[in-house]
């Protein structure tokens, strides 16, 4: 069963998640918060397999909350998705280099909604991986960090490779059929990939693969 906590300042808005979610046969809403001090709080209390963290909330922003959450050893099994109201909403790249695993829109299509909490628990695809794509590039195009290349040279040619192709959004699947490898063959090389440059997921694996110039806005491999 997977757990879900609702954050969100807008009663309606959990309301209308919960009740999606309810109806599932393999999801539940473990519980609800209407800030950010409250959802770091039910967090630790409930050990949620999901957080949907509405970015802007009271007392605490759902920016700062991801924050600790992710910082936090003790919840590294808890993933934090955002909710935003627009597409290209200016925190939702912070967001994810905050350890998030992804993003959604609030009017997103409720099956779109059940995929991505099922997606992000098996950690198998970033979320909205067009949408995510777009916005991941625009914001790494412009991010004052420093470039990460010498990261990529802890990783062979084949993992660089498949670093790429998660960065353009591939799910393993994908990455296996455009590799021709089994998708285990996929899976484990973008898992260790993961561990040799200490991403936490594949969301942050695709910020980067942008960083480091791996892969380059508007590119498609």
């Amino acid at each position: 069963m997977i757990r879900v906590l609702l954050a969100d300042d807008q009663s309606l808005v959990r309301a209308g998640f919960r009740a999606l979610l309810d109806a599932q046969p393999d999801i539940e809403v473990a519980g609800e918060a209407a800030d950010g001090e409250e959802a770091l709080r039910r967090v630790r209390e409930l050990r949620p397999d999901v957080v949907l963290m509405d970015i802007r909330m009271p007392l605490l922003d759902g920016l700062a909350a991801t924050r600790r959450i992710t910082s936090d050893a003790g919840l590294a099994d808890v993933k934090v998705v955002m909710l935003t109201t627009f597409e290209l909403d200016e925190y939702v790249f912070e967001a994810i280099r905050a350890g998030a695993s992804g993003f959604l829109v609030k009017d997103t299509e409720p099956d779109e909604l059940l995929r991505a909490v099922r997606a992000v628990v098996a950690g198998d695809a970033l979320l909205s991986p067009g949408v995510t794509r777009r916005l991941i590039a625009e914001f790494a195009a412009r991010s004052k960090q420093p470039a990460t290349a010498d990261a990529l040279s802890r990783l062979t040619e084949r993992e660089r490779e498949v670093m790429a192709l998660v960065g353009i959004g591939l799910s393993n699947e994908e990455i296996a059929r455009r590799l021709v490898v089994s998708p285990l063959t996929a899976k484990t090389h973008v898992s260790r990939t993961m561990v040799k440059l200490g991403a936490r997921d594949r969301a942050q694996l695709v910020v980067l693969a942008y960083e480091s110039g791996l892969v380059r806005p508007g590119w498609l491999g």
